[in-house]
């Protein structure tokens, strides 16, 4: 009896233990690299009905035209209309967490030597709504504001969605617009041409409509949390978008998702994310590195390119160029994707097709080939699996 009791003891320890080793092994299998691909864009709740209206009632709004060397606080929920031509103005707004700021530029030029033309110091959303043509621009160094580095034309501590039937152009020695929190761009016509990034947010980049035309000598658009990378995403809708960019075209942290819109792209690498989901629209890229790359930039999400439907077209420049390249998987299930490359894909995981029309160096093919033709040190050429990652 003695015997059997210890051996039943014996059986049931090693029962306990395997399965407190199958938990540990699971809980491991959706952390870091392994965590489960998702995407990440909650796409019903981007943008409201105020978003979306490019006209407003500026019946009761307070107006300013603007002279040289003055600022204008706003410190009150409201509309406020701003015109005329002038030096070194500052747009501050300094309203409480709960407040509603439009700011609708109704032919408005301003030119600072170093510091922003709007600062949104607090406030739940500044509107910049545009009537007519506006120019907004910074041609010296940046100086801080205490302990916040001012370093944009249009700098805001909270959420910014620039909308309306004007014309915007913004020239920086830095950052075009930057956003610490969420920014959004629904209409009117916008063109940036700067140092650093042209659209820069903490938190996302959201757009919906609108002509945009970037020329930056980094990122055009860049959304990244330094403090946390389980946020940070890009996410259009629709819209006209033209970037030429030395870096990257379209930087995410998490997901960049693009549903329908009309992109243009001349960059180092065009698109790129720990999740890349494309759904439609028509995109062209030109790239002298990745057309697209899935890398390992946030823990929540596996990097994955899923192209879901659209018109992809790709041409990558000579050397060790990748047109789509995933740190981990790829996965086509429709769309038309043309790709003109000396490595047309390279994934680390698994591929998958189940569906749409790819036409590889002029041929049609229904086989994603994993390439790496780059050569040189530690980078054979050939067909590999696997091998050297950037």
């Amino acid at each position: 009896m003695k015997k059997k009791l210890l051996l039943g003891i014996l059986l049931l320890s090693l029962v306990f233990i395997a399965i407190a080793c199958t938990k540990k092994s699971n809980s491991s299998d959706t952390s870091g690299d392994t965590a489960e691909y998702t995407s990440k864009v909650d796409t019903e709740d981007v943008f409201t009905d105020r978003d979306l209206e490019q006209e407003v009632d500026t019946s009761d709004a307070t107006s300013y035209t603007v002279s040289d060397n003055k600022t204008y606080n706003i410190t009150e929920e409201g509309i406020y209309t701003f015109t005329g031509s002038a030096k070194n103005v500052t747009i501050t707004v300094s309203a409480d967490k709960e407040a509603k700021v439009q700011l609708v530029l109704n032919n408005l030029t301003i030119t600072n030597t170093s510091t922003p033309a709007i600062y949104v110091k607090s406030a739940d959303k500044v509107f910049i709504t545009t009537t007519g043509t506006n120019s907004l621009s910074v041609t010296g160094t940046f100086v801080s504001d205490g302990d916040t580095n001012t370093d944009a034309v249009i700098f805001s501590k909270d959420d910014v969605v620039l909308n309306g039937t004007g014309t915007l152009t913004i020239s920086s020695t830095d950052n075009g617009i930057t956003s610490k929190d969420d920014l959004k761009i629904t209409g009117g016509t916008i063109n940036i041409n700067c140092v650093s990034d042209a659209l820069e947010a903490n938190d996302s980049v959201a757009i919906s409509d609108g002509n945009i035309t970037i020329n930056s000598k980094k990122d055009g658009i860049h959304v990244e949390n330094e403090e946390d990378n389980t946020t940070g995403y890009v996410y259009i809708q629709g819209g006209t978008l033209s970037i030429t960019a030395s870096d990257d075209a379209i930087h995410a942290t998490t997901t960049l998702q693009i549903d329908d819109g009309t992109i243009t792209i001349k960059a180092a690498e065009g698109l790129e994310a720990t999740v890349v989901q494309i759904n439609g629209g028509t995109i062209n890229i030109n790239a002298s590195d990745d057309g697209i790359n899935a890398a390992k930039k946030s823990t929540i999400s596996t990097p994955t390119v899923e192209i879901n439907g659209g018109n992809l077209t790709i041409s990558m420049g000579q050397g060790d160029t990748d047109a789509i390249d995933s740190n981990r998987n790829l996965y086509i299930n429709g769309g038309t994707i043309t790709i003109t490359a000396q490595s047309p894909f390279d994934y680390d995981n698994e591929a998958k097709y189940t569906g749409g029309k790819m036409i590889i160096n002029g041929t049609e093919t229904t086989t994603i080939t994993n390439q790496m033709m780059g050569g040189g040190p530690g980078r054979p050429g050939g067909n590999q699996r696997g091998g050297y990652r950037r």
